[in-house]
C-alpha cells in the first residue's frame, strides 16, 4: 500500500522534475508587447457607449437621424482624440532588413524593423522572419522610449546600451537621441509633439462643453461643434508644419527606412473635417430655420417643458391676430437661399419696424368727425347755447355740502358735551 501511494503522488507531482529536484523552468517566458492597455481601455469605454446606444436606437420613435448622427459623431470625436494622445502613428515607418544582432558580429539576421513614434514617445520593433533565420526564429522586440523632457531620451539610449538591446534598435534610438551637428531630429519631433498634445487636450475640452451644450441648447452645441472640428485641423496643420524640414531617413547596412503619416494623424484630420462640415451645416440651418435641429438627448423633451412647445405656445399667443388679419407679411414662396439668409440676418426686423409704427402719443386728441348731412328745414326756435364750465373737484357744489354740517348736528353735539360734564360733577 505504501508503495501504490508513494507511486500515485510521484505520478502527480513529477511533472518537469528530474531525480527528486525540483522543477526546472528552462524556458525564456518573455514576449514582446503586442498591444497598447491605454489605447485598448479608451476603445472598450466608447465602444460599450456605443453598443448601448444602439441597444436603445430602435425604441426612439422622434428625430431618429439627427439623434443617430449626433451621438455617433461625439462618440467618435472622443474616441480620436484621447485615442491620438496615446497613440504610436503619427509618423511611421518600417522595412526588411538584413543585419548583424549585434555589433561586430557577421551573423547575419533577416528581420522586419518598424519605428512608430507618438507625440511623447516613440516605439521600435524588431521581428525576425522565421522562415528566414533557423537558429533565431524567437527574435521578437518592442521597445518603447520616452521624450517627455530633452535630456530623457538620451538617458533612455543609454538603458538600451546598457540591456544589450539588437543593433538595429540601438541604430534607430541613436537617430533620435542625438541633438546636435544637424541631427536633431529627435527635438523637432519632440516640439511637433508638445503643440499637438496641447491642441488636442483643449480640443477634449471643447468637446465635453459640446456634449453639454447639445443637451442644454443645441444651437450652441452645433457651434462648440465647428469649433473642435477647426481645432482639430489647427493640430494636425500645426504638427505637419513642425516636422524636421530634412526628412529623417535610417539606412541601415544597405536598407532604407524612410516615413509616412500615420493613422492617428489622418484619423484626427478625418475627424476634424467631418466635425467643421457637420457643425457649418447645422449652424446655418438653426439660422435660416430656427429650432429646426433638436435630438432626444435634449433636457425636458416631449414634455410640457420642451422648447419646442413652449416657443410655439408664446408665438402663438403673441401673434395670433396679426395672423388672423394678415397684417404680417411672409418671405415670398420664390425666395433664394442667399435671400433668406440674408433677411434673417438683417438687423430691421419686420417686427421691430411694426413695433415703431404703432407707438402711442398721449397728448393727441381727436376731434369729433363732422357729419356732412344736415336737416332740409332749418329750426325756428334753436336752443341757446349753453357752454358747460369744468371746475375741479373738491370746490363744486355737492362737496361744499357736504362739508357744511347742518345746525341741529352742531347743537347735538354742544347738549351731548355737556350732560358728560355734569356727570362727572356729580361723580365727585
Amino acid at each position: 500500500m505504501a508503495q501504490m501511494s508513494e507511486s500515485a503522488m510521484k505520478g502527480w507531482f513529477d511533472a518537469f522534475r528530474y531525480d527528486g529536484g525540483p522543477t526546472l523552468y528552462s524556458f525564456n517566458n518573455r514576449t514582446a508587447v503586442t498591444g497598447d492597455v491605454t489605447i485598448i481601455t479608451f476603445l472598450i469605454i466608447f465602444c460599450t457607449l456605443y453598443v448601448a446606444f444602439l441597444i436603445i436606437y430602435p425604441g426612439i420613435r422622434k428625430e431618429r437621424f439627427t439623434t443617430f448622427f449626433t451621438v455617433t459623431l461625439s462618440l467618435f470625436t472622443g474616441a480620436t482624440i484621447l485615442v491620438s494622445l496615446f497613440g504610436s502613428g503619427w509618423h511611421v515607418g518600417h522595412a526588411s532588413i538584413v543585419s548583424s544582432y549585434k555589433a561586430f558580429s557577421k551573423e547575419k539576421v533577416v528581420a522586419d524593423i518598424g519605428v512608430y513614434v507618438g507625440l511623447n514617445h516613440v516605439n521600435i520593433t524588431l521581428q525576425a522572419t522565421p522562415a528566414l533565420n533557423a537558429s533565431s526564429s524567437d527574435i521578437d522586440f518592442n521597445e518603447r522610449f520616452y521624450w517627455l523632457t530633452s535630456d530623457q531620451m538620451g538617458d533612455s539610449f543609454k538603458d538600451a546600451l546598457f540591456k544589450g538591446l539588437p543593433y538595429p534598435i540601438l541604430t534607430v534610438a541613436e537617430y533620435f537621441s542625438l541633438g546636435q551637428e544637424g541631427l536633431s531630429w529627435g527635438g523637432q519631433y519632440r516640439a511637433a509633439g508638445y503643440y499637438a498634445i496641447i491642441m488636442l487636450w483643449t480640443c477634449f475640452a471643447l468637446w465635453l462643453l459640446m456634449n453639454l451644450m447639445l443637451i442644454v441648447v443645441p444651437r450652441y452645441g452645433a457651434v462648440l461643434m465647428t469649433a473642435v472640428g477647426i481645432f482639430l485641423l489647427s493640430t494636425v496643420c500645426g504638427y505637419l508644419g513642425m516636422l524636421p524640414d530634412n526628412p529623417l531617413t535610417i539606412h541601415l547596412e544597405g536598407r532604407t527606412l524612410y516615413f509616412h503619416l500615420g493613422w492617428c494623424f489622418w484619423l484626427v484630420f478625418t475627424a476634424g473635417c467631418i466635425c467643421l462640415v457637420s457643425g457649418v451645416i447645422i449652424t446655418t440651418t438653426e439660422i435660416i430655420f430656427p429650432n429646426s435641429f433638436s435630438t432626444i438627448l435634449e433636457v425636458d423633451y416631449d414634455t410640457p417643458y420642451d422648447r419646442h412647445i413652449i416657443i410655439e405656445d408664446s408665438h402663438g399667443r403673441r401673434f395670433q391676430k396679426k395672423r388672423a388679419s394678415s397684417t404680417k407679411l411672409e418671405d415670398p414662396p420664390g425666395l433664394s437661399f442667399g435671400s433668406r439668409l440674408l433677411r434673417r440676418l438683417s438687423s430691421k426686423t419686420p417686427e421691430k419696424m411694426v413695433e415703431k409704427r404703432g407707438a402711442d402719443n398721449q397728448a393727441f386728441e381727436m376731434e369729433p368727425r363732422k357729419s356732412s348731412w344736415q336737416y332740409p328745414f332749418r329750426q325756428r326756435h334753436s336752443l341757446p347755447e349753453k357752454k358747460l364750465s369744468r371746475t375741479i373737484s373738491h370746490d363744486s357744489l355737492s362737496t361744499r355740502l357736504s362739508r357744511e354740517v347742518p345746525s341741529i348736528h352742531k347743537e347735538f353735539n354742544r347738549l351731548r358735551n355737556n350732560s358728560d360734564k355734569i356727570h362727572e360733577v356729580s361723580m365727585w
